[in-house]
């Protein structure tokens, strides 16, 4: 099970607005880059966990966002 994350949920975690949107716009550049082109869509807003911790550097704990 692969799980995802949208930048609603990154709001919750305390992420502002901007940065939420600015750290889903990075990790979609990131799946576009690894051979993902699924990712490359202007409407598309749910990315995979890795993607946001390798952009901002901290693992999501188990009981954490489970999307």
């Amino acid at each position: 099970m692969n799980k995802t994350i949208s930048k609603n949920e990154l709001k919750d975690m305390g992420f502002l607005q901007n940065q939420a949107v600015e750290i889903i716009r990075q990790a979609k550049y990131y799946m576009v880059q690894q051979g993902y082109p699924y990712y490359n869509n202007k409407r598309l807003g749910r990315v995979p966990c890795h993607a946001v911790e390798n952009i901002i550097g901290v693992s999501f704990e188990e009981s954490g966002t489970n999307g």
